[in-house]
C-alpha cells in the first residue's frame, strides 16, 4: 500500500532533491493558531510535516519542545484534538504527508485500535513513537502497518551495525536519523559525520534517510540535505513561534508569519542542496 509519504519521496527522487521536513507541536500556542501555522507550511516549502502529540513527560525533547508541549496542554490540547487538527488540515490539502510524533502513553490510553482507525480516517500518514523499541513491535508498529500507516523509526549515532537490522525490520516511509546524541535542540549537526552515518544506514535499507536534531539555519539545512534524503527542523521553528508570543504566551498577529518565514528560508536552504548521493 502506497502512502502519501512514499509518493512524496518518489516524487522528490525524480526531481533530484531532498525533502524539507518540519516539526511543530499540535496545539501550540492554541488549537486555532496551530492549525493556521500548519496550513501555512506547505506554501512555505515543507515537503513533509511532523506534528508533535503533546505529552506531560517527553523524555527525548529539549527545553524548547517540552515548553511547546506544555503550552499546548495548557491550551487544552488532547490526542483527540490533535486528530481534529489533522482533519482540519486535510480539508484544504490532500497531498502533503503528515506524521504524528510522540510517545506511546497517550495512544495506549486512547486505545491502539481506535487510535489507528481514527488517525487513518483523519488523514495521518505515519507515526514516530520515540519510546517504543523494536522489541515492542506487536504493541503498535505491526498494527499500524496493517492499518496502512508508515511506522518511522529513529536511528542514532549509537545504533551500531548489529542493532540496525532490528531497528529497520518493520520501518517504513523513511528512517529518521538523529544526528546528535542527546535531546533535541542541544547541539549543531556535523554534516561530515552525518554523511558517513547516512551511508552506513543505506547499506541496510532502501528507504529514504532523513536527518534531524541540530539543524537551525538554512546553511546547516543545505549541508545536511546534500548528505541525506531529507532535513528535519523542529526546535528552530518552535523557537520562532515562542518568540512571536506576547508576555502571556498567547499568539500575536506575527505568530503564523514568524514560523512560515523561517520555514521558507530553511526550505530555500534544502532546495539549494545538490542531490543527495544515493
Amino acid at each position: 500500500m502506497t502512502t502519501r509519504i512514499d509518493t512524496r519521496f518518489a516524487q522528490l527522487a525524480k526531481e533530484g532533491r531532498s525533502a524539507f521536513v518540519t516539526f511543530l507541536m499540535a496545539g501550540d500556542p492554541d488549537p486555532a493558531t496551530s492549525l493556521d501555522i500548519i496550513k501555512a507550511l506547505p506554501k512555505a516549502g515543507a515537503d513533509v510535516i511532523e506534528i508533535g502529540m503533546p505529552f506531560t513527560d517527553p523524555m527525548a525533547d529539549g527545553p524548547s519542545i517540552q515548553a511547546a508541549g506544555l503550552r499546548a496542554l495548557k491550551g487544552g490540547m488532547t490526542l483527540k484534538k490533535t486528530l481534529e487538527l489533522v482533519r482540519g488540515f486535510r480539508k484544504g490539502d490532500d497531498a502533503t504527508p503528515l506524521v504524528l510524533m510522540g510517545y506511546y502513553n497517550p495512544i495506549y490510553i486512547y486505545g491502539v485500535d481506535r487510535f489507528l482507525a481514527d488517525a487513518k480516517t483523519a488523514g495521518v500518514d505515519g507515526l514516530i513513537i520515540v519510546d517504543l523499541p523494536p522489541e515492542e513491535d506487536d504493541e503498535l508498529c505491526i498494527p499500524a502497518l496493517k492499518a496502512g500507516l508508515n511506522f518511522i523509526r529513529l536511528a542514532t549515532p549509537t545504533t551500531d551495525d548489529k542493532r540496525l537490522p532490528a531497528v529497520l525490520a518493520n520501518t517504513s516511509g523513511f528512517v529518521y536519523y538523529v544526528s546528535i546524541t542527546g535531546i533535541t535542540g542541544a547541539a549543531a549537526a556535523d554534516s561530515r559525520a552525518v554523511g558517513d552515518a547516512v551511508a552506513r544506514i543505506k547499506r541496510h535499507t532502501g528507504l529514504p534517510v532523513c536527518v534531524g536534531f541540530g539543524i537551525r539555519t538554512p546553511e546547516t539545512a543545505r549541508a545536511i540535505a546534500e548528505k541525506a534524503n531529507g532535513a528535519v527542523v523542529g526546535t528552530a521553528l518552535v523557537d520562532a513561534l515562542r518568540d512571536s508570543l506576547d508576555a502571556q504566551g498567547k499568539a500575536t498577529g506575527k505568530t503564523v508569519a514568524a514560523v512560515a518565514d523561517l520555514a521558507a528560508a530553511l526550505a530555500q536552504g534544502v532546495r539549494g542542496a545538490k542531490q543527495a548521493a544515493e
